[in-house]
């Protein structure tokens, strides 16, 4: 079943060919450690987790690239406002990150670079800029010389005067143009610093990804991602300078873009007060809510976060593992890979329909829950499996409590006591332990299989 992409840099969907079937390189923009990551950054590595799993059931390796840029302006803020080493901040945040990653049900990358580590292939790479003429230095600067290269601009398909007329484009006098960008710059004392050729600095943020992506998947790779905001100017300066270091080589064949997550309808942002740090967020909700929330739009288009989004995801994941608690007596072989349905599999090769998938995963839950079977559940179990979901017990899933604490022992004590009070016919006193439970965010049901009990989630 052939994978078509939709392709950034050519605006339109191509059927997907890696340079080297063998070996698909694969590059996401991850994340600047200086803080918890929010919701909206969350997208991207859930969107192209699902993309990397299909990926792997078509080709025989793939390599998956994540970085953490560990050296940036806000980080060395940071660490002077905290009056600690960056090192102190990069270190917390960036195993928070994994955590939270690792909660949300993404696969850890194959390949995690750090730009502190590849300082000298940082180095390296301006040099060669420098020497082709596509570089200069400019008082302890070095700046890219975007004139030198007539093909700026071809991601985000605006002219150079367009983009500077629409970006924050720093004005400096040591630049030769506007749209210069930099490559290195100057480090006081009180910054962390490199010693290199054109004295003690460290380097701008967009050499950092192009250096990483060059040291461990080549000079040119099958598919970068990032957010839509990236693209400019960041990706469009990593194009510029990989090909321009590299002889004039295609830097990344494929551009994948996610859209962008908005708050009820606005943009998140520190001065409206509404971002959401994923980090608390999976405190309130079930973790695979998150996840679902954030397929159920297709990767390319905006999503909006509300109330109404995440409890519409709790309720979507209930019904599903309501059939699968149904089914817990039919036994499914985990020993053998589980199935992974058509259909299914079909959206997500169009460039990665995660609606219709999970429409397709919804319509094999009513299958399963029409035709109990092995097979049925079986596929239930697949489908979800290629999406991150449904990965829990049924059980544990209803028992689960987000954002309370709901004492199981202390359930199941009553639930006896309501079981030995309704044989006893002590009615009155089974509907007061029912009034207690449910005070404590429990909900029973009762059925042909015993009473069965749920947390409320948020």
């Amino acid at each position: 079943m052939p994978i078509s992409l939709y392709n950034s840099l050519s605006r339109r969907i191509e059927p997907f060919a890696p340079l080297d079937p063998s070996r698909v390189t694969v590059y996401l923009c991850g994340p600047t450690v200086y803080n918890y990551v929010h919701i909206g950054n969350a997208r991207g590595p859930v969107v192209f987790d699902v993309l990397v799993k299909l990926l792997r059931r078509h080709y025989p390796k793939v390599i998956y690239a994540r970085n953490i840029t560990d050296v940036d302006d806000k980080i060395n803020t940071a660490a002077i406002e905290q009056g600690v080493p960056i090192g102190q901040i990069t270190s917390r945040f960036t195993q928070a990150y994994r955590e939270d990653m690792a909660e949300l049900g993404i696969a850890p990358p194959d390949v995690e670079p750090h730009a502190t580590a590849h300082i000298g292939q940082i180095i390296a790479m301006i040099q060669t800029l420098i020497q082709s003429g596509h570089a200069y230095e400019a008082e302890s600067h070095v700046l890219f010389d975007v004139a030198s290269y007539a093909a700026y601009g071809a991601l985000s398909g605006r002219d150079t005067d367009e983009l500077i007329a629409g970006a924050r484009v720093e004005v400096a006098p040591y630049k030769k143009n506007p749209t210069d960008f930099v490559l290195w710059k100057p480090s006081t004392p009180e910054l962390p610093g490199w010693d290199s050729p054109w004295g003690r600095g460290r380097p701008g943020w967009h050499i950092e990804c192009s250096a990483m992506t060059a040291a461990h998947l080549g000079e040119t790779i099958d598919i970068h991602a990032g957010g839509v905001d990236l693209q400019f100017p960041h990706h469009e300066n990593e194009i510029a300078q990989s090909t321009c270091a590299h002889g004039g080589k295609v830097f990344a064949r494929w551009w994948l873009h996610n859209g962008m997550l908005t708050f009820e309808g606005r943009k998140m942002s520190k001065s409206l007060g509404n971002v959401l740090h994923v980090h608390e967020l999976l405190k309130q909700h079930p973790h695979e809510a998150l996840r679902l929330l954030l397929l159920r739009g297709h990767y390319r288009q905006p999503l909006d976060w509300s109330d109404a989004a995440i409890a519409q995801a709790i309720s979507t994941l209930d019904g599903w593992y309501r059939v699968l608690r149904e089914l817990g007596d039919i036994a499914v072989d985990v020993t053998q890979p589980l199935p992974v349905p058509e259909r299914l599999e079909a959206a997500l090769c169009d460039d990665m329909n995660t609606p219709q998938a999970l429409a397709e995963l919804s319509l094999l839950a009513d299958a399963a829950r029409q035709t109990p079977s092995p097979a049925t559940k079986a596929a239930l179990l697949g489908g979800g499996a290629t999406l991150g979901l449904l990965q829990q017990d049924a059980e544990a899933w209803f028992k689960q409590a987000s954002g309370s604490d709901v004492d199981a022992q202390r359930v199941e004590t009553l639930l006896e006591e309501r079981r030995a009070a309704r044989a006893a016919r002590d009615f009155a006193r089974a509907d007061a332990i029912r009034n207690e439970l449910t005070a404590m965010g429990v909900a029973i049901e009762d059925g042909t299989q015993g009473t069965r009990w749920s947390v409320a989630k948020h």
